[in-house]
């Protein structure tokens, strides 16, 4: 493992450096961050190492170390607005995928088949409820059904794995710690 490491290390610090300096202009801070992303890299190396794409990975650690670092400081300004501009729309989407990839696929993996299947499709690969009726032979509404209750079920599943509490709105305000070592 020390060699794995060592070699993500020379192979990617500059460029994970280079990006967390332009975004926090900062170069305490940038080595700061950049030491908090390496410490999670060595203490979820499992995860790190299975990874298919490892360089989109490490962005997702790094991404994620530069949002707690701004979140900490919060109570000093008194203002979310930096942490709003840390990232593009599309770092938060490649963020997005890395979240689904390993904390919501392993639930919807928990799904029984069919809505496994429609999900994985419908979501992961893009296709639309149209083109999985073809795919799948059958009906456009089936589609459509099927994807409404894979989606209700995972829900369900996450909700019963990290309990959340929510307005009226449907806007999560807190959660407790769970058990199940997902969050």
């Amino acid at each position: 493992m020390a060699t794995e490491i060592t070699s993500i290390w020379e192979n990617f610090h500059k460029e994970l450096k280079a990006f967390i300096q332009h975004k926090t202009r900062n170069d305490a801070d940038t080595d700061d961050i950049l030491q908090d992303a390496f410490i999670r890299i060595i203490r979820n190396w499992d995860k790190v190492n299975q990874a298919e794409n490892i360089r989109l990975y490490l962005y997702g650690i790094v991404r994620n170390a530069i949002y707690d670092h701004f979140k900490q400081l919060k109570p000093v300004t008194g203002t979310t607005d930096e942490v709003k501009e840390v990232f593009t729309e599309e770092e938060a989407q490649n963020l997005n995928a890395t979240v689904a990839e390993c904390c919501i696929q392993p639930l919807i993996n928990k799904l029984p088949e069919h809505y496994r299947e429609a999900l994985l499709i419908t979501e992961f690969q893009h296709i639309s409820q149209k083109d999985l009726a073809e795919k799948l032979g059958i009906s456009y509404s089936g589609a459509k059904s099927r994807v409404q209750r894979g989606k209700e079920k995972l829900k369900e599943l996450i909700l019963a794995c990290c309990p959340y509490q929510s307005d009226a709105y449907g806007n999560i305000i807190s959660n407790e710690k769970s058990s199940c070592g997902c969050a």
